[in-house]
């Protein structure tokens, strides 16, 4: 074998192992994720333990029972503990959602759920319970007197900026109610909202969220009722209402809004899900701008010519389906938010989720330059009927997965899907936490007297925005807001990732704001991921933040490519080595064997 054929079989085996490795991350990763573990239905994220890994809370049981799966490094990549299960049952009731977050100020995670009689699954009266966390368990409540009852399901906010998790929502009588928990007591202080706008009706199922909606960096109330949007501006420890905002013209159906960025303006635009007739069948998203509503335009047909349509009608057997849901995340790290969306078509054909790209648009823009794209095979391994799709970080790389929730017989199980990108981008990965320290923390990592570190617990409605300079030189802002809502299976994630496309240069700045207060950081690495302790709220001059690269999958491919063709050098050295021995050792052999006429 000489040198050139040699090469020629090198680089044949390198594609062949790139085409290899490709088509297997780019796959069903059920197994390699949840391992037998698949029947749990996911109902909120956050990191329990403190590890710097994102957990999953899941609901078991038929909705009976709640349980944490703990993130870990190896497969699979979630699990349940073995020496002290995390999970709480109710006999007679049913979790219709879940809330992790501090609410006793112990720096620990406690998890809120909310939950109605078991065999009365619509109804609006539901009964509050707070399992308080521990370092490493979870202490079940008495489901028989739950804490307080609301009208629907609240929503969680920081009403005073202590970094103590509170509620909004209505009390049993409809009136509009903020339960500010109090510090290492248990117990909450009810405050009636003062209502400036004639108390409307709130709608239900809502899509109330806690987000900066006026760049001030104090968080506000965005307020679902039954025909307006309301927006309440924050102030110190109070809320004004500003102005309303009326619902899509001729809508018959709303479902839950949506805060993104779209067209990375460094803004936050409201999108919401609309069908303008009873059966969805004209089913559109909407984003409001310059007071006045803009039709997406997307096209709901497929390549068959199929039409699919939002979910329109509630199932009493699961509350993924209770409204029209939307998920956000940057599937292909080019900057802009796509989203997840679950829809059926009129042939009887199961439900399934879809990926909505964000795409330049190209005609019927009006005054938008972006619209979305329906990717019908994106989800391709998971076409048997899904029911709900969010985004979730498996590897903990900065690139977005996929979690579904499919069809299975008459129940449902969780699966995953691996996001693999056909190109190397970048991504900024940003999370900010309470900053709340536990003085008594003194934790089992193996050795006597070693304190476990927390890094605290969620926290809903910081602010965070970057600006940076493409290749092209041209200057990106992008804004994006921290668990934003937390009712009806909303499933944000504890962080935001920020996609940078194939812009290796450095983040320009990049702040962070909460409580009226903000600190800029500049020069990030991108590929980084950044835990940012707001800690105190009011001195943002010692705000500190963490930094964790994480190294390009270009330079991991490169690396194993190079590593691959060494070896493949290697072995191909060796053979012909083993090979030339051979021929000398026959010449050899055939020398001692030659008959010497000289000798004679």
């Amino acid at each position: 074998m000489n040198l050139k054929s040699s090469f020629k079989f090198i680089l044949y085996l390198t594609v062949k192992l790139v085409l290899l490795i490709n088509n297997t991350l780019c796959s069903d990763i059920t197994n390699n994720v949840f391992g037998p573990l698949t029947d749990g239905l996911p109902a909120a994220f956050g990191d329990f333990n403190s590890d710097e890994l994102t957990d999953i809370f899941v609901l078991r049981d038929e909705s009976r029972t709640l349980e944490i799966f703990l993130a870990a490094e190896e497969e699979p990549l979630l699990r349940t503990s073995r020496s002290n299960p995390l999970k709480c049952s109710f006999e007679d009731k049913i979790i219709t959602s879940v809330v992790p977050g501090d609410f006793d100020g112990d720096a620990l995670m406690d998890v809120l759920v909310t939950t109605v009689p078991k065999n009365q699954r619509r109804q609006k009266i539901m009964e509050v319970y707070i399992m308080w966390g521990g370092t490493n368990h979870l202490n079940c409540t008495n489901n028989e007197k739950p804490l307080l009852s609301t009208l629907g399901q609240p929503l969680a906010i920081d009403y005073d900026g202590n970094m103590i998790i509170d509620l909004f929502g209505l009390n049993e009588k409809g009136q509009r109610m903020f339960w500010v928990f109090l510090q290492n007591e248990r117990k909450f202080k009810p405050i009636a909202m003062n209502d400036d706008n004639g108390n409307a009706a709130l709608k239900h199922p809502h899509a109330h969220a806690f987000l900066d909606l006026n760049e001030d960096f104090m968080a506000d109330l965005f307020l679902t009722a039954e025909d307006q949007f309301e927006v309440w501006l924050g102030q110190d420890k109070s809320y004004v209402f500003n102005h309303t905002i009326s619902h899509p013209s001729n809508a018959k159906k709303i479902g839950q809004s949506l805060f993104i960025d779209l067209e990375l303006r460094g803004r936050m635009d409201l999108i919401t899900p609309v069908c303008f007739d009873n059966e969805c069948k004209n089913s559109s998203l909407m984003v409001y701008c310059d007071n006045k509503w803009h039709n997406l335009q997307v096209n709901f047909k497929d390549a068959n010519n199929k039409l699919w349509r939002f979910q329109s009608k509630s199932d009493d057997n699961l509350m993924y389906r209770d409204t029209i849901t939307l998920h956000s995340g940057d599937y292909n790290m080019d900057g802009y938010p796509d989203i997840l969306v679950t829809m059926i078509s009129d042939d009887k054909s199961p439900q399934q989720s879809f990926l909505l790209e964000n795409v330049p648009c190209d005609s019927n823009c009006g005054a938008f330059t972006r619209t979305f794209i329906v990717k019908w095979n994106i989800l391709k391994p998971f076409t048997n009927g899904t029911v709900m799709a969010a985004f979730f970080d498996f590897y903990q790389d900065g690139v977005l997965d996929v979690i579904l929730v499919q069809i299975n017989g008459s129940g449902f199980k969780s699966a995953a899907y691996k996001n693999s990108l056909d190109y190397d981008a970048n991504f900024i990965k940003v999370m900010v936490i309470t900053g709340l320290k536990n003085s008594n923390n003194a934790m089992i990592d193996g050795r006597v007297g070693k304190k476990r570190r927390t890094y605290g617990t969620n926290l809903p409605g910081p602010r965070i925005s970057y600006k940076t300079t493409t290749q092209e030189g041209d200057i990106r802002h992008a804004a994006s807001a921290q668990l934003p809502q937390s009712a009806h299976f909303s499933l944000n994630l504890p962080y935001n990732i920020f996609g940078l496309g194939r812009t290796p240069n450095f983040v320009d700045t990049l702040t962070v704001g909460l409580s009226t207060y903000s600190r800029t950081w500049t020069q990030i690495i991108p590929n980084s991921q950044m835990v940012v302790i707001p800690w105190p709220v009011e001195k943002p001059s010692q705000w500190k933040a963490q930094l964790f690269v994480t190294p390009s999958k270009l330079i991991l491919m490169s690396v194993a490519g190079l590593t691959t063709a060494c070896c493949l050098i290697t072995i191909i050295i060796g053979v012909l080595h083993w090979k030339e021995r051979q021929e000398d050792k026959k010449e050899r052999l055939s020398e001692t064997h030659r008959f010497h006429f000289d000798a004679m």
